[in-house]
């Protein structure tokens, strides 16, 4: 066995995330927020009702964290908030083909912020290790639920009890599920980057 094939990348640095190792540009940095949202967009089609809630299960806030922690702070910042601001311009992309002001609004509110953490933790190298990445996710998902639960229960007019019954308790298992599977992805990217 050759040493070079031994010896990890050593072009990457402390405070990088995945999209930093594509060549720097602002066409790069265009491409990858307009790519983000539309990823967001896409992956909130994927829409599963939830009997008695009027929040779907979606792919969304995976999409969102996974954008967040690719695409770090700044470019999770601004994909994130095209994709909330499209749709709330009339672009059909929020859960299930919908757009404005939804009683779901708040998570997309939530993922927003969540992306820019996230992002943020990815700089220090939480996406590294499955476990770190397991906190960071986790992490993303609480930010998320702390703005739409509140959201949903005020814009639909409904206490914060029954908010958490139908806003939050349907989705946890889901959630851990995507919280797995960006535990995978993530770690396993870097990992087959540094051969």
């Amino acid at each position: 066995m050759s040493t070079a094939a031994a010896t990890p990348r050593t072009g990457i640095r402390p405070g990088e995330v995945l999209a930093d190792l594509l060549p720097a540009s602002r066409v790069r940095d265009t491409a990858l927020v307009l790519g983000g949202a539309a990823l967001t967009g896409l992956a909130a089609q994927i829409a599963l009702p939830v009997p008695g809630s009027p929040v779907p299960v979606t792919g969304q806030t995976f999409a969102a964290l996974l954008v967040g922690t690719a695409l770090g702070t700044s470019r999770g910042l601004f994909s994130l908030a095209m994709y909330a601001l499209l749709g709330l311009a009339g672009v059909p992309w929020f859960a299930g083909g919908s757009s404005g002001a939804t009683v779901s609004f708040g998570y997309i509110l939530g993922m927003l912020l969540a992306a820019t953490v996230v992002g943020a933790l990815a700089r220090r190298g939480a996406d590294r290790s499955v476990l770190r990445m397991a906190g960071t996710m986790l992490l993303g998902e609480a930010i998320i639920y702390a703005i739409g639960v509140p959201y949903l229960a005020t814009v639909a007019d409904m206490s914060l009890g029954t908010a958490v019954a139908v806003g939050l308790t349907p989705f946890l298992l889901g959630d851990a599920l995507k919280a797995a599977l960006a535990m995978g992805v993530l770690p396993t990217a870097w990992k087959f980057i540094n051969r």
